[in-house]
């Protein structure tokens, strides 16, 4: 099976097994475990931020930041498709009594004009926003990339209105490679950014939260009410500091096979449209005629993995788990697969 679901689904390589195996670890708890602490210093000096938080999962970084950056009433802004909002589980409501006010942003970039007509003036009947939250890359929005000069104004309004402003970077390294910029450049701009080392860096667990020494304090302690307190983590940090080390640039990598599946796919009868191959993220919709989920259960009798997006939308993700050969063949099963 050529596995297309999701790049969560890599296994350590050599490499990164035998950094695992060796790393020096302690009780985390207490603050002794000194691999935990270098992964934790290397992102925050990475993204030239003030300090780290390792977490068992982006789901946890993410709702760590909800929680440090809202009180009770308040408004989260994010767009429809974000992670945040969809599959987190209903956390922002359940961990930190806020609402929502949704965008719909195109592929779920949204745009300083955009927000700014949605936060709420002060007045007793509307919740107060406070955050703003956007997600690079956009999963539902086929891998989409922000740029800096998008990101800019967005923090420039955050600023002039008092709303603090954190990223989702779930997918940030191949949003990095894809345009270039540096990760040092989006430390200015965001009050917290989480970012995810189990997708496309290849690591098997973990997130990193980055904010200010104060905040992330503040996160550290509800971590541990959350439960994610972990002890020994240095093993899996190791891991976190393997990929860092040896799998962004070869993120490039998967975003040519990403671009080559799209390209046979945009070929298939049964595909009505592919969105904009950027990243490693490949949406497309089946014609009118079919149903996506059918169509997933014939690729999968035929050796190809995917999952559904919607009703008429499947995903694939390619990954470091996807050889260039891998690749080649799957695009000749697309090419010969008779409906």
């Amino acid at each position: 099976m050529i596995d297309f679901r999701s790049d969560t689904v890599t296994r350590p390589t050599e490499g990164m097994l035998e950094a695992m195996m060796k790393a020096k670890v302690g009780d985390d708890v207490f603050g002794e475990d000194e691999t935990v602490s270098a992964l934790e210093h290397k992102l925050a000096e990475m993204f030239d931020m003030e300090a780290g938080l390792f977490c068992p999962s982006g789901t946890m970084t993410n709702q760590l930041a909800i929680k440090c950056f809202t009180k009770p009433m308040d408004e989260v802004i994010c767009d429809q498709t974000a992670h945040v909002y969809r599959y987190e589980g209903g956390g922002i409501a359940y961990h930190s009594l806020a609402s929502v006010r949704l965008l719909n942003g195109p592929r779920g970039i949204v745009s300083a004009e955009m927000i700014a007509a949605e936060i709420n003036e002060e007045n007793i009947h509307y919740p107060q926003s406070s955050l703003v939250v956007l997600e690079n890359t956009v999963n539902k929005g086929g891998g989409a990339c922000y740029r800096l000069e998008q990101i800019e104004p967005i923090y420039d309004l955050c600023q002039q209105k008092g709303l603090k402003l954190h990223l989702d970077g779930a997918r940030i390294f191949n949003a990095l490679v894809s345009t270039g910029e540096r990760a040092a450049d989006y430390g200015r701009y965001f009050d917290g950014i989480s970012v995810c080392l189990s997708k496309g860096l290849g690591a098997p667990v973990g997130s990193v939260l980055l904010g200010s020494k104060g905040m992330i304090q503040q996160a550290r302690k509800i971590r541990k009410v959350f439960g994610g307190g972990m002890r020994q983590a240095g093993f899996l940090a190791a891991a976190g500091i393997y990929a860092l080390d040896h799998h962004v640039e070869r993120l490039a990598q998967d975003h040519l096979h990403a671009k080559k599946l799209g390209t046979a796919l945009s070929r298939l009868s049964y595909v009505e449209s592919v969105m904009p191959v950027e990243t490693n993220i490949v949406i497309f919709t089946v014609q009118q005629d079919f149903d996506a989920q059918q169509i997933v259960r014939l690729l999968e009798k035929n050796g190809i993995g995917c999952n559904t997006t919607g009703p008429k939308t499947i995903r694939f993700v390619t990954h470091l788990d996807v050889s260039s050969a891998q690749i080649d063949q799957a695009v000749e099963i697309l090419l010969n697969i008779k409906l």
